[in-house]
C-alpha cells in the first residue's frame, strides 16, 4: 500500500508542474496585458499634455501680430490667415512629451479660420516587455491628441473722443468675458489671451 501511495503521487508530481508552469504563464500573460494597459494610458496622457501645450504656446506667439492687427482694422484677416512660426508650438509638444517619459512623433498644426488645431502622435519611451511573449521588448505605446486654438469673441472699435487719435477695441466674449485693448497701452497677454482665446482638447 505504502509504495502504490508513492507510486501515485510520484505520477501526480508532473501534472502539479505543469499546472504551476501554466499559472505562471498566465500571470505573466495579465502582467504583460496590464503593463500594456498602463503604458497606453500613460502615452494618452502624454499626447492631451503634449498638444495642450502645444496650443497654449501657439496662443502666447499671437500677442504680437494680434496687436499689430487692430489700428489697420486687420484682425478678421489676421485670424483668418495667422499661421503658427514654424517649429514652435511642436517644440513645445516635445518638452512636455519628454516630461512624461514620451517622444513626439508626428506634430502638424492645421488651420481654419478662428478655430486652429495641433494634432500631436506621441510613442513612449519604454517598451511593454514580457518574459514569455516574444518581441515585447520592441513594442512601445503609440497615442495621439488633438487641441484646438479657437478665437471666441465679437468685437467693435471706439474712438475716446474727438482729439483721440487711438481707438478702444471691445471684445465681448463667451462666458460673459470682457476685454478693453488700447494697441499703445495693452493689458497683460498672459491674461487677456485666455479670454479671448479657448484652448482645449477635442475628440479626433
Amino acid at each position: 500500500m505504502i509504495a502504490k501511495s508513492r507510486g501515485d503521487v510520484g505520477q501526480a508530481f508532473p501534472i502539479y508542474v505543469v499546472m504551476v508552469a501554466g499559472l505562471l504563464f498566465l500571470a505573466f500573460c495579465f502582467f504583460t496585458v496590464g503593463r500594456a494597459a498602463a503604458l497606453r494610458n500613460g502615452a494618452q496622457g502624454a499626447a492631451d499634455a503634449a498638444a495642450l501645450a502645444a496650443a497654449q504656446s501657439a496662443r502666447e506667439e499671437m500677442e504680437a501680430p494680434f496687436l499689430a492687427s487692430l489700428p489697420e482694422r486687420m484682425l478678421d484677416l489676421f485670424l483668418n490667415g495667422y499661421q503658427f512660426p514654424p517649429g514652435m508650438p511642436c517644440a513645445e509638444a516635445q518638452r512636455l512629451a519628454s516630461a512624461n517619459e514620451a517622444d513626439v512623433e508626428h506634430c502638424e498644426p492645421k488651420y481654419g479660420g478662428y478655430r486652429d488645431q495641433i494634432t500631436v502622435e506621441v510613442e513612449t519611451r519604454k517598451p511593454v516587455g514580457s518574459p514569455v511573449i516574444r518581441g515585447m521588448d520592441h513594442k512601445f505605446a503609440k497615442s495621439h491628441a488633438t487641441a484646438i486654438v479657437e478665437f471666441r469673441c465679437s468685437w467693435k472699435s471706439a474712438d475716446l473722443n474727438e482729439d483721440s487719435v487711438e481707438d478702444v477695441y471691445f471684445f465681448t466674449c463667451k462666458d460673459g468675458g470682457m476685454v478693453e485693448i488700447r494697441p499703445s497701452s495693452p493689458p497683460p497677454w498672459s491674461e487677456v489671451s485666455k479670454i479671448l482665446f479657448d484652448v482645449h482638447l477635442v475628440d479626433d
